[in-house]
């Protein structure tokens, strides 16, 4: 009904590219390649985002895909990306390890770090995740568990996680 009389046309008919999400198994794909033995953790976090709405979201080669981001993936809440778009970034692209600056030791345990970094762009203080991102996000984390047979006990959200 909502169609009128006028159906889609003959083939596959995918909602998400409608919405400008690309699919979950595109956004996993890397330049580099990939070994199941290489990622065997996933941890999910918040961060905060500017508040002022951007006319396009960054590209993959923007902002959130450069190579100071702390993250293999961020996942954008409608502020400074599409709600629920998933960028990967330089570091998941070339199948990089992310060096914690915490502490003197980083470099040498990002040698045997082995852990997937998720963003997703909301304070948890302030703003919740949307039910976009969450699904997304949850999307996201099965198919690289999947992908990578990361055991469900490695797999990391926030406390507050809805």
């Amino acid at each position: 009904m909502a169609l009128g009389n006028n159906p889609p046309p003959a083939g596959a008919f995918c909602l998400s590219r409608y919405y400008h999400l690309s699919p979950i198994e595109k956004v996993i794909s890397a330049r580099s390649a990939q070994f199941s033995q290489s990622w065997d953790r996933i941890e999910i976090y918040y961060c905060g985002t500017q508040t002022d709405k951007v006319e396009q979201p960054p590209s993959v080669t923007g902002r959130a895909a450069g190579e100071h981001i702390q993250c293999h993936f961020v996942v954008c809440n409608g502020i400074a990306g599409y709600d629920g778009q998933i960028q990967p970034t330089e570091k998941w692209q070339k199948q990089c390890s992310i060096i914690p600056a915490s502490h003197p030791q980083a470099v040498l345990e990002a040698a045997t770090n082995h852990t997937i970094h998720i963003c997703v762009t909301a304070d948890s203080k302030t703003s919740r995740p949307s039910d976009v991102q969450i699904k997304r996000v949850e999307a996201l984390v099965e198919a690289l568990h999947r992908k990578f047979n990361i055991e469900p006990e490695a797999i990391c959200y926030p406390e507050d996680w809805p």
